[in-house]
């Protein structure tokens, strides 16, 4: 069983204290590694190895952080069947996802690096004669990246990519579920000559001891954290000791609007492939179903073929496993728990509505539940497993209003052929992405971003790239 260590300041180490963390494959609850459980003085010596390389990375020439970026695309490329297995391994995902993703993040790493030209400030008229105005952009400084477990890869792949090729150094923290595939990333960081020493480091951990420490140290500039609202809040409240920039994705509650205009094979398609997809653990993940009552039933109809169509298992063992198992245990009690609830309120149970029925492992039936209540548990907040609670509406505007009424606001998606209702939808939907006539899933030119609860700030494209950048004004007068 692998050892991890700590990486400070471009070499391997121990950590402070004398504690290990066991990482689970949730497929077989069988103890697949060990990393430190970090500490507070772990994390002091990686903020102070990231600020002292701050300078030097900060002034190498764009082009040349550019060129590094890339080589880590490419080196994962390389080792592209060890980072999808090490994946499925360590968090459950069936093999197609896994190789989605480990795709996803080579092709972040290349798309990123073309940014290193790209990053361009402003000449703007001044009032006053025999001056100049110049608008600089530079970078933030240190970033804590904190990754949470159900993509660890891809999420990896949006903080250190974006970080490095804006000028920035980082300190990662991997989630204390799945940090196997970062550390296999981190192999790669340490064989190169190109990346000075600082510029990378990795302390592992749990959020409330290095995660603690990382966003209340004075020296950290930005903390990049993808996980939940209590998590977003927890680094809000330690970020403003020291007014440190928070980049926060928190989760979602996705609504997807089915109108009787729309052709439900293709919704049904959308939202089976949107709401199962690792395993219903994502935050852009469909979480909850309005369709008009007049196509109610040949929805629901059409959900249930391809829901119960679906094999389950460990996607280890089969290819062609379609759902693996939840993180955890304890996820899966959640799941459960929330499914008993809505029934006891009187959901009916359309398909699935229990943990399934493996020797081993943390699997659960892809479920599917109607007679629910707009207000009710099931409908308002974050399930986070392979579960859709189905309500119907009589208008637009019934729709649109239900959609909204929710603490998140992170992603949301709408079927109909019917343009009126789509534009209508689009401009009235508050939510940081609207995906039409499609499944749940961005892009990386795009912006991953929320409203409300579900975050500050935002990953992906021009816009994310700016994020990890400060503005400096220059007004230069001469005679």
């Amino acid at each position: 069983m692998k050892r991890h260590q700590l990486y400070i300041n471009g070499e391997y180490t121990e950590s402070s204290g004398n504690d290990w963390l066991d990482i689970i494959n949730p497929a077989t609850e069988e103890v697949i590694s060990q990393v430190p459980r970090g500490t507070e003085d772990d994390v002091n010596r990686a903020v102070e190895a990231a600020f002292n390389a701050q300078n030097t990375w900060e002034h190498t020439v764009n082009n040349e952080r550019g060129k590094v970026v890339r080589k880590l695309g490419d080196a994962i490329q390389e080792q592209r069947e060890r980072f999808i297995d090490l994946l499925q391994e360590e968090q459950g995902k069936d093999y197609g996802l896994a190789e989605g993703e480990v795709d996803l993040a080579i092709d972040y790493f290349h798309y990123m690096s073309e940014w290193a030209r790209r990053i361009e400030g402003d000449i703007v008229p001044s009032d006053r004669e025999n001056e100049n105005i110049f608008i600089y952009k530079k970078p933030i400084g240190v970033v804590a990246g904190i990754v949470p477990w159900n993509f660890p890869v891809f999420i990896l792949a949006r903080k250190v990519a974006t970080a490095l090729v804006t000028g920035c150094t980082i300190v990662l923290k991997p989630s204390q579920k799945t940090p196997n595939t970062t550390m296999a990333f981190t192999e790669i960081v340490d064989g190169m000559d190109d990346i000075p020493a600082g510029v990378y480091n990795v302390v592992t951990g749990t959020g409330s001891e290095v995660g603690d420490a990382l966003t209340r140290h004075e020296k950290v500039e930005m903390i990049s954290m993808t996980g939940s609202i209590g998590a977003g809040t927890k680094i809000m409240e330690a970020a403003a000791q020291n007014i440190t920039k928070p980049n926060l994705e928190l989760g979602g509650k996705a609504p997807a609007i089915v109108t009787k205009h729309a052709n439900l094979d293709k919704a049904a398609d959308h939202i089976t492939t949107s709401r199962l997809a690792n395993n219903g653990q994502a935050c852009t993940n469909a979480e909850r179903v309005y369709v008009h009552e007049d196509v109610r039933d040949q929805l629901i109809e059409k959900l249930t073929e391809r829901f119960d169509s679906k094999t389950i298992g460990n996607p280890r063992d089969n290819k062609d496993v379609d759902v693996g198992p939840l993180i955890s245990n304890d996820r899966l009690e959640e799941v459960d728990e929330m499914v008993q609830n809505a029934k006891a309120d009187g959901a009916e149970v359309v398909t699935g509505g229990e943990r399934a029925d493996h020797k081993n492992g943390y699997f659960y039936k892809p479920t599917i539940l109607t007679n629910v209540t707009h207000d009710s548990e099931i409908m308002q907040d974050e399930i986070f497993g392979p579960v859709i609670p189905i309500d119907t509406f009589k208008t637009l505007n019934e729709a649109i209003e239900k959609g909204n009424d929710t603490v998140y606001g992170l992603s949301s998606s709408l079927y109909t052929d019917d343009m009126n209702e789509a534009m209508r939808v689009i401009n009235e939907l508050k939510f940081g992405e609207t995906y039409v006539n499609r499944e749940n899933f961005e892009a990386v030119q795009g912006y991953h971003a929320g409203m409300r609860k579900s975050g500050l700030g935002g990953t992906d494209g021009k816009h994310g790239v700016d994020d990890f950048l400060v503005t400096q004004v220059v007004y230069m007068q001469y005679e």
